[in-house]
């Protein structure tokens, strides 16, 4: 996405679409206001200087920010402007020595080098890269967010593009280019230093935040993401100073942008005549001093900010160098000119890498601060521009692409076991990891930065929208063929006297490496069941009336499955209720229905309380308002006051009125107000699950519901370890759809002493304290933060956990109180907005899940990462998909589990297919005999990847260095060869990947105080406490 007017830091990056963008007179109010407090601190921040008054040097870095999306579909920028980026660079670069480019998102990449580069383009590819002329930075799929994307997502993406580059090129990105996404988290130098990564760069920070650190020359630092890794998995990042990626475009000498030689990109299609909007005015004898001045003045006023002489300068925007003939035929005389002046103009100027920069950054050997394991978020560009409402926007598309990724995990476990020790069945390999493959892209695809952050226009959604779905389509089927494989025929058998509906069979696979026992829940259209596994012994299961098909019913049954195991179900109606009939049924769940209560402007005593229990919990809720009450919990023994209820904030859209809320933006004029007048009620009370239905209506007479929860509390029998399941109130929220300019929050409300201080997570990995803040402006927006996976409140006796299966705002605006933003509809007339079609009319329906967890701090703290992950990869069922008919089940003997310590998280276990040597040196010397693209795909190595979930105090055994063998935890799939332990990506050899160290002001640097030591490639290995380790593993052939 690139510069928006009035939405950046002062001056806001220029877009050359745009025009020279307008400094906005509000955006530095803020930093005055807190300057006097802030003098003393940024004199005490200031570092000693290393610069001296002498010779400026600017590194001039020609590149393109080119979104996978935003406004376009992919395949629209390919025809306008993408391809031709590639295509013109290369020829240009060819044609100068000096010349530099640097490359990040390998989407676009990948289809100009498939389907357009020809032999030559890409002979001369791999020759500017050998000669470091041509860099990729970054490497990933995509330039993917920080604040809503879950860490597994991340790190899919990234070895989307790194596993790409090596295969085809031998190479290994070195520096990060995050210049682009909303804010940044903390887990993204711990992500970038385990790949491999020497330095990061990002842009995106508070504007307050920014314009002090530029004063007290503190962008550049050394970055400890990880409480528990520490300088283990450091980083030096170098933060954009307040010009950001794009090039300043005004020049005083033209009412043209300056530096954009090539103008503005036009789509469908290139313009015949070659002719684009707003191209600057070329550099001529007459200009070339005046280019001149305005360059050397913009690096000095750069220079400034930062310690050292050598100055970032970036040349590029949105959609640049699509015509790279006429970009650098003006900017090599200009260079030129600078460097012939430099004696008097106190600069020097040369094209340059990122790696050029870094190096010569690095050779300095300057001492750098450390800056701990808190983020940049959120991220605001002026007082009343908090960028906070695309935690939330487009809640549907967050949820595709979390399932997606959750269906893909799924899917890569269960081909890797139907592979491993030998594959059994007519499965065709290559068809199989081309299933996989385009779910890999699409997953990866979403987690672009203006993608899952519901920040694009509704045609490039609805694309990636129809590629996850069709990728989900291809896996699904795969894993239906994996199952009928295992199913062996049936002898046909004459059918029953009688028609009727016939038995389905149901597969339930457990992606997690840990025994798992839950519910799940299928449709089906006949009231009397009978299910049995595989033995043919009943099962426990319940059947009540569907939530969703009022002709249908739903079943819900109580399984236990092993590690990366299956369970198979034989479901069938039931044979009546004869007398003396023994076959044992589902049981029927009976409903309690409670009239609609309207809502009280006074607050009562609860006086008429209904309980529902399970072995954990009393939940308590009040008849005369048909809300909750109160939650007792039997580990702390303790009641806690709750209550839920929706509220909309009423946000403005005429920009005539104030400041507007947008699918970027979060802007609440005023305090949420409730969203219903009266609930309705009804309790279906069920052997296995008790569940609460609340229906919120906007008046007493309304026919339909907005909002709804669903709220289930699990009865677990003794005989079964049902902790996780036990301890778990599961809910799933309607809302929708919205009246326009409404902002939908489910808010949450206790007598818990939070003093306003909750934590959320960063993408899944770890937590971040977030206190209340008191703005003077905007505050109820600006302390929004994003939940990606976890978050809680608590004080010294109890904890609130909720867990979240997609991405959401969330705030607590009172003490004791959480609220959650569960949906956006809005419309407003900033032209900008409504030029790319930017605003967020989503009239969808929303049912986003919850998972509350509540009790004494040790035990949620224990029970929370697990129960995090049992949401996220529920049980796959397969049901529907399989003939069951024609089928029976593989009886009682089964594949032999998968089982890691509760404290160990399977990250991934797949066959990635990459047909590249693990030997460095034999790779590239078969890329040099121009043997790439002849290998198959490589079906034999096995990925693995390890994640301590638990910090390094969090719990008194959880958090403890966990040692596994794993010949022994794999020997499901065979005998266990080789182990070979790489970097994040897979693409280095961890025992020959060497970062940089950074001088810092602790006088420590990596890894000489707190590196484990790490026996060389044997099967027995430690991970400690948040640690990531991944694998090669090598098995022995059948």
């Amino acid at each position: 996405m690139g510069g928006v007017p009035a939405r950046a830091a002062a001056p806001p990056p220029a877009n050359p679409e745009l025009g020279p963008a307008p400094s906005p007179p509000a955006a530095g109010m803020g930093l005055l206001r807190w300057l006097p407090l802030l003098a003393p601190l940024l004199l005490l921040l200031r570092p000693p200087g290393v610069r001296s008054a002498g010779l400026i040097q600017a590194f001039v870095v020609p590149h393109s920010h080119m979104d996978v999306g935003w406004v376009y579909t992919v395949q629209e920028s390919m025809q306008a402007y993408a391809a031709n980026v590639y295509t013109s660079v290369v020829e240009e670069l060819t044609r100068g020595q000096q010349r530099r480019f640097i490359a990040v998102e390998q989407e676009f990449f990948r289809l100009w080098w498939d389907g357009v580069a020809s032999d030559q383009q890409k002979r001369q590819v791999r020759q500017l890269l050998e000669e470091g002329r041509l860099e990729f930075v970054l490497g990933g799929q995509v330039m993917h967010d920080e604040a809503v994307t879950h860490l597994d997502d991340q790190i899919l993406q990234l070895t989307e593009g790194h596993g790409f580059l090596y295969e085809t090129f031998g190479i290994r990105p070195q520096f990060s280019w995050h210049v682009d996404p909303f804010g940044a988290s903390a887990t993204t130098p711990t992500l970038f230093a385990l790949a491999g990564f020497n330095a990061h760069l990002g842009s995106r920070i508070d504007y307050d935040l920014k314009a002090a650190m530029q004063e007290a020359q503190g962008l550049q630092f050394v970055w400890r993401g990880s409480r528990s890794l520490s300088e283990q998995q450091e980083i030096f990042t170098h933060v954009m100073d307040q010009y950001s990626y794009c090039t300043p475009s005004h020049i005083p000498f033209s009412n043209r942008s300056g530096f954009y030689w090539n103008g503005v990109a036009v789509f469908p299609k290139p313009p015949p005549d070659g002719v684009y909007p707003n191209m600057s005015e070329p550099v001529t004898p007459a200009n070339i001093n005046l280019y001149a001045e305005a360059l050397v003045a913009n690096v000095k006023q750069r220079a400034a900010w930062f310690r050292t002489p050598h100055v970032l300068w970036p040349w590029g925007c949105d959609k640049q160098f699509f015509n790279a003939s006429v970009q650098f035929a003006n900017m090599d005389p200009l260079l030129d000119h600078i460097n012939r002046h430099t004696a008097e103009l106190g600069v020097s100027v040369q094209y340059a890498t990122l790696s050029d920069y870094f190096h010569a950054l690095h050779a300095l050997n300057v001492t750098w601060r450390v800056r701990d394991h808190h983020d940049f978020l959120p991220y605001s560009t002026e007082p009343f521009q908090a960028w906070t409402g695309f935690y939330t926007s487009r809640s549907a598309l967050k949820g595709l692409a979390r399932r997606a990724s959750a269906l893909l995990y799924a899917g890569e476990s269960m081909f890797t076991r139907y592979m491993w020790p030998a594959p059994r069945g007519h499965l065709d390999p290559a068809w199989a990891l081309q299933q996989l493959q385009q779910l890999r892209w699409a997953v990866s695809e979403v987690q672009h930065h203006d993608a899952i952050t519901g920040t694009e226009s509704p045609k490039v959604r609805d694309m990636y929208v129809a590629h996850l779905a069709s990728g989900m389509l291809g896996t699904r089927k795969l894993m239906a063929s994996i199952v009928l494989d295992k199913l062996r025929p049936q002898e046909a058998t004459a059918a029953s006297s009688g028609a009727g509906p016939t038995g389905h069979f149901a597969s339930v696979y457990n992606p997690l490496a840990w025994t798992v026992t839950t519910v799940v829940t299928l449709t089906v259209g006949f009231p009397g069941v009978c299910v049995t596994d595989e033995t043919g012994h009943p099962v426990p299961a319940q059947i009540q009336n569907s939530t969703e098909i009022p002709s249908a019913y739903d079943l819900l049954i109580l399984t236990t499955i092993p590690g990366l195991s299956y369970r198979h179900y034989s479901i069938r109606p039931a044979a009546g209720a004869q007398e003396g009939t023994q076959e044992p049924a589902a049981t029927v769940a009976s409903t309690l229905q409670f009239g609609r209560r309207l809502r009280r402007r006074t607050s009562h005593a609860g006086r008429r309380l209904v309980p529902v229990a399970n072995d954990c919990y009393i939940v308590l809720l009040d008849q005369d308002t048909n809300l909750m009450h109160s939650i007792w919990e039997r580990q702390g023994n303790r009641t806690v006051r709750m209550t839920q209820e929706f509220l909309e904030y009423h946000v403005n859209g005429d920009v005539k009125q104030g400041p507007i809320s947008d699918n970027y933006l979060f802007t609440a004029g005023k305090a949420a107000v409730p969203a219903w007048e009266a609930v309705g009620m009804e309790i279906v009370v069920g052997e296995l699950v008790t569940e609460i239905r609340q229906y919120f209506y906007r008046n007493m007479t309304a026919r339909d519901y907005t909002y709804a929860i669903r709220s289930r509390l699990i009865h677990v029998p003794q005989d079964c370890d049902g902790e996780l399941l036990c301890h778990r109130i599961e809910q799933e929220y309607r809302a929708g759809p919205l009246a326009l300019n409404r902002e939908a929050v489910l808010r949450t409300s206790t007598d818990i002493n939070s003093q306003q201080v909750i934590y959320s997570d960063n993408n899944g990995y770890q937590m971040q304290r977030r206190p209340h803040l008191p703005y003077v402006n905007n505050s109820i927006s600006r302390n929004y933060y994003p939940m990606v996976q976890s978050a809680f409140m608590e004080d010294g006796e109890s904890r609130l956990v909720l867990l979240s299966e997609r991405a959401h705002g969330i705030s607590s605006q009172g003490n004791g109180q959480v609220e959650v933003m569960l949906h956006r509809r809005l419309w407003n007339n900033f032209n900008w907005d409504l030029g790319y079609n930017l605003t967020l009319n989503d009239t969808s329906i929303v049912h986003p899940v919850l998972w509350l967890l509540l009790g004494p701090r040790p035990l949620t703290a224990a029970l929370r990462q697990r129960s995090a992950l049992a949401l996220q990869h529920r049980p796959v069922v397969l049901f529907g998909e399989l003939p069951g008919t024609a089928l029976k089940p593989p009886g009682p003997q089964q594949q032999e589990a998968v089982t890691l310590p509760p404290n160990l998280h399977l990250q991934i276990l797949s066959i990635p297919g990459w047909c590249y040597s693990s030997n460095h040196t034999e790779h590239t010397q078969n890329l040099r005999k121009g043997h790439q693209g002849e290998a198959q795909a490589d079906l034999r190595r096995v990925l693995l990847r390890l994640h301590h979930l638990y910090e390094v105090d969090e719990d008194p055994v959880l958090s403890q260095p966990v040692t596994v063998n794993l010949e022994a935890v794999l020997q499901a799939l065979g005998s266990v060869v080789a182990v070979e332990e790489r970097s994040l990506t897979g693409t280095w050899n961890v025992s020959a990947l060497r970062r940089w160290s950074w001088r810092t002001e602790s006088g420590h640097r990596r890894g000489d105080t707190t590196s484990p030591s790490r026996p060389p490639g044997g099967p027995i290995i430690t991970v400690h406490p948040k640690e990531i380790r991944t694998f090669f593993i090598h098995f022995q052939q059948q």
